[in-house]
């Protein structure tokens, strides 16, 4: 039996029902080329994710890698060494791509076979104000960081595909990012400035269902924040440089270019709380690297730094 063209990677821990969902809308997928493979990575959930992917093998060519609790860039790479496909396409257990998704990557990847590829991601749940603010603050951040804009791009993980021999020549996802924040942010920047080129996709969509509470979306920004920190301590100047201000008024001021009303002045508020928290979550991160730190005498404690 041949290889298929494309493999989809989807890392899981203790999201059953999101799973299956993720499943079905993979399984609804309008086919590219060559086909796809399904490779699901349980990354030690309580209760083994095989249970909830083994109806699904009969409508897709589907493997599941079990592993202990090691984080999604760890589960990512796992993923992809289990893959056959010529082209990786990474998303969440919380996704769910539209039928054309996967179709839209490989006729991207056609036309630009060295390219990271950048899907376009939607809210699956508007009514929910902290999921809409998430979302805002990842669409400012595309929009910022564009490949035009002469910055390093930013592609979240749970819509972004890539030619599988370059992700294995950059040595992957870096597992020394242990929560969801920061990995796919500096597998960028590797890709920036190995002068790999980038792609956007806006055919290719995913709707994220992320179902936060206000404890929950200040419990993400600062995981953010933790993120920001390992990142930029990976980075050549080894350091924090922040945006000009403009960035952060541009931030906060962006949804009110959206819509008129209560809401928007709502959403603006929580995007100022997302960096204040990622704020207070870098300097979480850079006081747990210091006992590290004292006892190697390196000034980066952080892990794979």
């Amino acid at each position: 039996m041949s290889a298929p063209a494309a493999s989809v990677v989807v890392p899981t821990y203790g999201r059953p029902e999101r799973l299956a969902a993720c499943l079905e809308a993979l399984a609804a997928q309008e086919p590219p080329p060559g086909g796809f493979e399904v490779v699901v990575v349980d990354d030690g959930s309580p209760v083994p994710a095989e249970a909830v992917a083994r109806p699904f093998a009969p409508r897709l060519a589907l493997t599941v890698v079990r592993q202990g609790n090691a984080g999604p860039a760890a589960a990512r790479n796992a993923g992809a060494a289990a893959a056959a496909g010529a082209l990786l396409a990474f998303t969440d257990d919380d996704c769910a791509p539209a039928p054309g998704w996967l179709q839209a990557l490989a006729e991207a990847a056609r036309q630009n076979p060295d390219a990271l590829l950048a899907g376009r991601t939607v809210n699956a749940l508007p009514g929910n104000p902290y999921a809409t603010a998430s979302q805002l603050l990842i669409d400012y951040l595309y929009e910022y960081f564009a490949p035009e804009s002469g910055r390093v791009p930013l592609v979240a993980s749970n819509n972004l595909a890539v030619p599988a021999g370059a992700f294995a020549a950059m040595g992957g996802f870096d597992a020394g990012f242990p929560l969801a924040a920061g990995e796919d942010r500096d597998l960028c920047a590797r890709w920036h400035e190995a002068s790999r080129p980038f792609a956007t996709v806006p055919d290719a969509v995913v709707a994220h269902a992320h179902d936060l509470t206000a404890r929950g979306f200040v419990r993400q920004h600062l995981a953010y924040g933790r993120g920001a920190y390992g990142y930029h301590v990976r980075r050549p100047s080894g350091g924090l440089r922040p945006e000009p201000l403009a960035f952060y008024t541009g931030l906060v001021s962006f949804p009110l270019g959206q819509a008129r009303g209560v809401r928007p002045l709502a959403l603006a508020g929580l995007l100022a709380v997302s960096q204040i928290a990622n704020v207070a979550g870098y300097a979480l991160g850079a006081l747990a690297a210091r006992p590290a730190a004292g006892r190697n005498g390196r000034g980066r404690g952080t892990p794979g730094s």
